[in-house]
């Protein structure tokens, strides 16, 4: 069985994300969107909130998982006995920073793949932090994330 990951912090989750989930879910037996609890960043929702709304704009795939998972990501990967990552990309941008956690996952463990995926070019311009400026000043977003997230992001800007 082939089992990929799909690591990161979705605050919030997006169509973007959706996409790579869903062409994922063509490619390998299982996908496992694994939702990060060791970042940098501060989030708008929490993991739950985050856990649960992933959950549910996925839960029309029969082989896709939601996990939370903590410390190196390397480490993770290896516990899902699975050998690849996936990592999204939209951007040049998003490569230069993508190529370098790969090279450094690869340090760790040399028999972890990284496979980029190109998001579809509707999605290119996607990305959380873009979202949220959007919901926070108003606009309409609801084209740009799954309707539980749309949701939840109107219930966190009171609209």
């Amino acid at each position: 069985m082939k089992v990929a990951i799909y690591p990161g912090f979705f605050d919030p989750f997006t169509l973007g994300h959706f996409n790579i989930v869903e062409r994922a879910s063509l490619i390998f037996d299982r996908v496992i969107v694994s939702l990060a609890e060791d970042s940098p960043k501060k989030g708008l929702f929490t993991i739950d909130e985050r856990f649960s709304m992933i959950q549910e704009s996925l839960k029309g795939f029969s082989n896709v998982t939601v996990e939370m998972f903590s410390g190196l990501l390397v480490n993770y990967v290896k516990s899902k006995q699975s050998k690849v990552l996936i990592r999204g990309i939209r951007t040049v941008s998003d490569f230069e920073y993508e190529f370098q956690m790969a090279l450094s996952n690869k340090a760790m463990a040399r028999d972890i793949e990284t496979l980029f995926m190109m998001t579809e070019g509707r999605y290119s311009f996607l990305s959380s932090t873009i979202i949220k400026e959007v919901a926070r000043l108003g606009g309409n977003f609801d084209q740009m994330v799954p309707p539980i997230v749309s949701i939840k992001l109107k219930e966190k800007y009171d609209r």
